[in-house]
């Protein structure tokens, strides 16, 4: 059954603002929101010269992309800790020096270690973020303006994984540019360069932050909490004027002392974290966390060049196809900040969700059309099984070609434009190559190593198969448990992947992308919002890196089809829950929301 937030609040919603400093908030906000963003996108760029240059293995190169998620999941556990005990100020600059840290330990390294502890800093700077400046935003802005507010946080972040794309492709054509005039060495000096300065171009954005940052006023609602009530009015008179600072702060001061009444009266038990103001926002919170993941999003952003390739476009067009969807991420962010005050939340999520749904059943249903015709060469690949037990392959036409007459299903699939994805093991451990196409003459050899796929300690193990034996898998042999030979599509047919990407995209930017954030900040009390949101937003993580883990085993064996259909039947779960159980919030004060889910009148 929906709920329904009544309250006078949404009216006159800009009288008492002081616009000034509001838009020096929304500043500071956003670049944190950039940093956010950087950190997601600024490593693919970088990593295909890191690759050439760093003498890094395959499970190192993992380590070393997967370290911010790790990063991330640990800073966020305790990132609402961290905000209830030194502020929400203070870590906002802490978060800043962590980013501001990690680059130049990034960008001098030589070696594996330096490299892991600078992107193992840059994901606890992100998980900070992630949570502190949201909550700082939702604690400090007026209701009339938060919804703009953490859409700018939005807006920013998006910018930030444009910027990284741009930089990117940028790079990409220098690179190409100096292999066409120099010799080897050249290049492989420039690029171990160009991965650096990726890296460098970063730096910016995060001492800005941090600057700002110090010039912010703190909370008043983590004042008030703190016993600091003049102070939390002084936070309040910087963004309102007196009259509406005064309004706030007699509601904010209701809520604090009938909170402490309750539990200086022996209501121990009736103000339990398990009360309905607190249990039903909480879990609401997380069910958007986790859908708003399982929509898929992080993973195509994360592979989208490798599902455009596959879809039939040439490496060049998947490459700007990617940077058209993360200019078109931005775009719509615009848009859904725009309407994100004026529409409100709910209108927003359902329109977003109903959208992602559509788009994402179409593109599954391009691929399935496609993936109707693939050829399991499993026994054929099974036998170019060296003494070593590895396998090396070059997968030219010729290539292609003999591996369907060796399985008996010449004919099947023009040789000329087919793909190819190996998944295989070692012991209890798997993994899959990503696919290759033999159109591509300048594809990498399928190269198919034990180090590739067993974890090189305990702790990377873990991660990979809690249940798996290390020790044994060191010493199995190799075994192909799927070769997937499929029939590459003509370029209209990428295209239409492509447009069908771009859909969902913008119908994620301006529902989801815009709203979760604010969602994740209103509905929370003020009592359990900072810890809240961050096991809320471990959650998110943990979903993030399970999506990320299986994307391409499962892509492999069971094409992009399956992944997309399971990707829209998570956002229909989505949809239901915004439609009949999210309350729209707009216009509210954040004491109200709560008094509302206490299930008392404003």
């Amino acid at each position: 059954m929906p709920y329904n937030v009544s309250s006078s609040s949404a009216a006159a919603p800009t009288v008492g603002v002081k616009s000034s400093y509001n838009r020096f908030l929304l500043l500071v906000a956003g670049l944190g929101g950039l940093l956010y963003g950087v950190d997601v996108g600024i490593i693919g760029g970088a990593l295909p010269y890191l690759e050439a240059t760093s003498g890094l293995t395959a499970s190192q190169l993992s380590i070393i992309v997967a370290a911010v998620l790790l990063g991330s999941v640990i800073s966020t556990l305790f990132a609402g800790l961290l905000a209830d005990w030194m502020g929400r100020k203070p870590l906002m600059v802490v978060s800043g020096l962590t980013f501001v840290l990690s680059i130049p330990m990034i960008a001098v390294a030589h070696g594996y270690g330096p490299l892991f502890f600078g992107r193992l800093l840059q994901g606890i700077s992100g998980g900070l973020i992630g949570v502190v400046v949201p909550l700082y935003l939702a604690e400090c802005l007026p209701a009339s303006n938060r919804g703009k507010g953490t859409a700018v946080f939005q807006w920013l972040l998006t910018l930030g994984i444009v910027s990284a794309a741009l930089i990117g492709i940028y790079y990409s054509y220098r690179v190409e540019t100096v292999a066409r005039a120099a010799d080897a060495a050249t290049v492989f000096a420039f690029k171990d360069q160009a991965w650096r300065r990726i890296f460098w171009v970063s730096l910016p954005p995060g001492v800005l932050f941090v600057i700002g940052s110090l010039f912010v006023a703190e909370s008043p609602r983590w004042l008030l909490l703190r016993g600091r009530a003049e102070k939390a009015m002084s936070s309040l008179l910087r963004s309102r004027e007196a009259g509406q600072a005064e309004i706030e702060m007699k509601e904010m001061e209701r809520i604090a002392a009938a909170a402490k009444s309750t539990k200086t009266a022996g209501g121990a038990v009736k103000e339990s974290l398990l009360r309905r103001k607190y249990v039903i926002p909480f879990l609401l919170a997380c069910i958007i966390l986790f859908c708003n993941t399982a929509t898929g999003v992080n993973s195509i952003i994360g592979y989208n060049t490798a599902i455009l390739l596959q879809s039939g476009l040439s490496d060049l067009h998947a490459h700007w196809g990617y940077v058209i969807f993360t200019i078109v991420n931005f775009l719509m962010t615009i848009i859904g900040m725009s309407l994100i005050d004026r529409k409100g939340r709910k209108f927003l999520f359902i329109l977003g969700t109903s959208g992602i749904i559509v788009s994402l059943i179409g593109v599954g249903l391009l691929f399935l059309g496609t993936e109707k015709a693939n050829e399991d060469c499993r026994e054929v690949v099974q036998a170019m099984v060296t003494p070593e037990q590895k396998v090396n392959l070059t997968f030219t036409p010729a290539e292609a070609q003999r591996l369907l007459d060796a399985a008996g299903k010449g004919g099947s699939i023009d040789s000329q434009r087919a793909s190819l994805a190996v998944i295989y093991s070692y012991g209890d451990y798997t993994a899959a190559t990503s696919f290759v196409r033999s159109d591509d003459p300048s594809a990498a050899p399928v190269q198919i190593t034990r180090e590739s796929a067993v974890p090189s300690n305990k702790v990377e193990a873990f991660f990979k198969n809690p249940f798996g034996n290390l020790d044994a898998a060191r010493t199995a042999p190799l075994r192909i448990d799927r070769a997937v030979v499929g029939r590459v599509p003509e370029s209209s047919h990428g295209w239409m992947v492509a447009i069908g990407l771009y859909l969902f995209m913008s119908f994620y930017a301006v529902g989801p992308g815009v709203g979760v954030w604010l969602a994740l900040s209103e509905l929370m009390p003020t009592r359990i919002r900072s810890n809240g949101m961050s096991i809320a937003l471990v959650i998110n993580q943990l979903v993030s890196t399970t999506l990320a883990g299986i994307f391409l085993p499962v892509v492999s064996k069971h094409g992009y089809s399956f992944m997309f259909f399971l990707f829209a039947g998570f956002t229909v779960i989505y949809f239901v829950v915004v439609t009949f159980f999210l309350p729209e919030t707009k216009g509210k004060t954040l004491e109200e929301i709560e008094r509302h889910f206490e299930g008392s009148k404003a």
